[in-house]
């Protein structure tokens, strides 16, 4: 899975690169989140740097897909707001976040009996409208989309007919073929065996650098510090720490968020923070184990 020859190169580059923004474009103002009467954060305040690949971790059932769905309009705070280019978010029509904002939910459904091409062909939608019908740009987006992602051998193929690792990669097209400034992933690498996670993580990091913002879900640690330039982390609903992962990612963060003792070291290729599990039975002394 490698991004498109021509990835930042203007018009006929596959995956465009973004406009330049000013001022911050997305951030949460003292939102209190959750579904129905049961409530996941209160007077959560947080900002999504611009041109940023920022990664929110933290434990199962902690609020990061709250977030992320709030994040996207989603899901409706009953106080406080969501910002988007200065306004609250529920201001804009459908379509127009839509054409700012693209989102991979951690579940989707395809409809029954749709084709892989025709199913990333949806993520031009939002650019669809009575006076616009499809164009050569629409064919490019989703071919570029279908390339960057490794699945255009599979462009004939039922949705439903594909392995779980197969159709994420089908549904991270789509979100791309979308063509917005600010990409929001829930657990994307779902699915993928290690290969195309890192592949996938590869691709979203090409996006970041030609100025998208990025923000995603992501459950392994080591990957959020590796290819994150801001991570998010989260507990109970509320933001312990959010930062550069040399300033997040440390031993002691890593208890208080996740219960989990370990140690925190240099990756050995990008010299990033890596964090390695001490486990329950390893004691402060012996055979070089040590306290977090």
């Amino acid at each position: 899975m490698t991004a498109p020859t021509g990835l930042a190169t203007g018009k006929d580059a596959s995956v465009p690169a973004a406009a330049d923004p000013t001022g911050t474009r997305l951030h949460v103002d003292g939102a209190t989140i959750g579904y129905d009467r049961r409530v996941i954060s209160e007077g959560l305040s947080v900002s999504i740097p611009d041109r940023s690949f920022t990664v929110i971790v933290g434990p199962n059932a902690c609020g990061k897909s709250t977030l992320l769905r709030a994040l996207s309009r989603l899901l409706r705070p009953s106080v406080g707001q969501v910002v988007l280019d200065g306004a609250d978010i529920r201001s804009y029509r459908t379509r127009e976040v839509a054409r700012r904002i693209g989102l991979l939910p951690q579940a989707s459904t395809a409809p029954d009996g749709i084709t892989v091409a025709d199913l990333v062909a949806r993520g031009r939608y939002p650019h669809q409208g009575l006076l616009r019908q499809w164009t050569e740009a629409d064919e490019r987006a989703v071919a570029g989309a279908m390339d960057a992602t490794a699945v255009t051998d599979l462009a004939g193929r039922l949705v439903d007919e594909l392995s779980g690792g197969q159709r994420q990669r089908v549904w991270v097209a789509t979100a791309l073929a979308q063509h917005t400034d600010i990409l929001l992933l829930d657990e994307p690498t779902t699915f993928l065996d290690i290969t195309h996670q890192i592949e996938l993580l590869e691709l979203l990091t090409d996006l970041n650098h030609v100025g998208h913002t990025l923000v995603a879900v992501l459950h392994d640690l080591n990957h959020a510090a590796r290819f994150g330039t801001h991570l998010i982390a989260i507990r109970d609903g509320a933001v312990v720490a959010e930062g550069p992962p040399d300033e997040v990612v440390t031993a002691d963060l890593v208890e208080e968020v996740f219960s989990l003792r370990c140690r925190v070291v240099p990756d050995p290729v990008t010299g990033t923070p890596h964090v390695v599990p001490l486990g329950r039975d390893r004691s402060s002394t012996g055979s070089g184990a040590g306290a977090a």
